[in-house]
């Protein structure tokens, strides 16, 4: 066993899937988070595991082995989570024509995915809009899980699983190879590394400036049917969503989508909106979501662009027994070239990993423990 020691910095889902791979290979590692408990985006997302969204190949291998990795850990904390799949609806021909040849694909891919018509969608799932409906891409994989509780309970596994350490309230203010400062405090390590998303920029701002990074903002918000006992089945998407997962750039057809949607209504392309609605184990929904990019971003959600999503979701799903109870909206970094994740090395013994973008849930543990596993 390695009996070295490693330091990451910041507690979000790639620090915490950092600080379980380091662990794994034998490494003593402790974990310093700037704030009091995680409460960045890995908290502020739909807490999707969601391989239906990533391309054949290394990405979509690195979603299995995360989902795998998720499970193990929900599994052994008794954490409830909705293994219900994902349903991709389909209102016009040029959406059903990109549903029918991605499920060609994945289904020659042994991605088990399925074409449902409209009649069966309609008897299989609850509160689906049948009006204009023509059928979806039906796929067994993804799983939701409330990240507000997986991952606040997540350390307290690690520590007893893996003898993680966690120091809180404590913001690292600059490193050096072997070393962590915060003010006047000293870290030591053999390795260390930042995992701090957005805040890597205060840490290695000249690195930073040379990515070709970006931030991200979205907007999200959360339901409860006035029902409680209301399941729609199934994690909801529609056309939009088409357009915003790569895996999708497999049919043929999707120009001929982006055209029509560019046509009718550019307005949500502008602000990058794709509209989702998950289910969590307690039958709450979340909604969204948008994207702005920038490198600042003022601190106030746009309520147009809420309205925005709320009325596309009235085209999926019949939303009148539904309550608002929270919007919120949460800030990622995200590769400008099309990278799907970015892995640095600025100085012996430090390493940055970043840049995953809006797929924490679905990717940071297997991509840390690819990147940890090569070193």
């Amino acid at each position: 066993m390695n009996s070295q020691k490693a330091i990451v910095v910041g507690a979000g889902i790639l620090g915490l899937a950092t600080a379980r791979a380091l662990a794994q290979k034998g490494y003593e590692v402790t974990v310093i988070e700037k704030s009091q408990f995680s409460l960045g985006a890995s908290v502020r997302n739909f807490g999707m595991l969601w391989p239906v969204g990533q391309p054949d190949g290394k990405l979509y291998d690195r979603a299995v082995r995360t989902k795998e990795i998720w499970l193990e850990y929900l599994d052994a904390a008794h954490i409830p989570y909705n293994a219900c799949g994902s349903l991709h609806l389909a209102y016009s021909q040029e959406e059903m024509t990109v549903v029918e040849e991605i499920g060609s694909f994945f289904k020659a891919k042994n991605r088990p995915v399925s074409i449902m018509d409209a009649k069966a969608v309609l008897n299989n799932y609850q509160g689906i809009n049948g009006e204009g409906l023509l059928g979806a891409l039906r796929s067994e994989e993804e799983t939701i899980i409330d990240p507000r509780e997986g991952i606040k309970k997540l350390p307290t596994y690690l520590t007893e699983m893996y003898k993680v350490k966690f120091i809180w309230g404590t913001a690292i203010t600059s490193v050096k190879s072997n070393v962590a400062f915060s003010n006047n405090l000293k870290f030591e390590a053999d390795i260390i590394c930042v995992c701090s998303g957005a805040d890597f920029e205060t840490l290695y701002p000249e690195i930073f400036k040379a990515q070709p990074i970006i931030k991200t903002k979205l907007q999200m918000m959360r339901f409860k049917h006035k029902d409680p006992d209301y399941r729609i089945g199934a994690s909801i998407c529609g056309g939009l969503s088409l357009l915003h997962y790569k895996s999708f750039t497999a049919s043929s057809s999707l120009t001929k989508l982006r055209m029509k949607i560019e046509s009718e209504i550019p307005t949500y392309l502008k602000y990058g909106i794709h509209v989702m609605v998950s289910q969590n184990n307690v039958g709450e929904l979340t909604v969204g979501d948008s994207h702005e990019y920038a490198l600042d971003f003022e601190p106030f959600d746009k309520i147009e662009i809420n309205n925005m999503i709320l009325d596309y979701l009235k085209k999926l799903i019949h939303i009148d027994e539904w309550e608002m109870t929270q919007s919120w909206n949460g800030i990622y970094p995200i590769m400008t070239n099309g990278a799907p994740d970015l892995f640095l090395n600025p100085e012996k013994g430090v390493y940055i990993l970043n840049g995953i973008g809006g797929h924490g849930m679905t990717m940071s543990f297997g991509f840390a423990e690819e990147m940890i596993n090569n070193l």
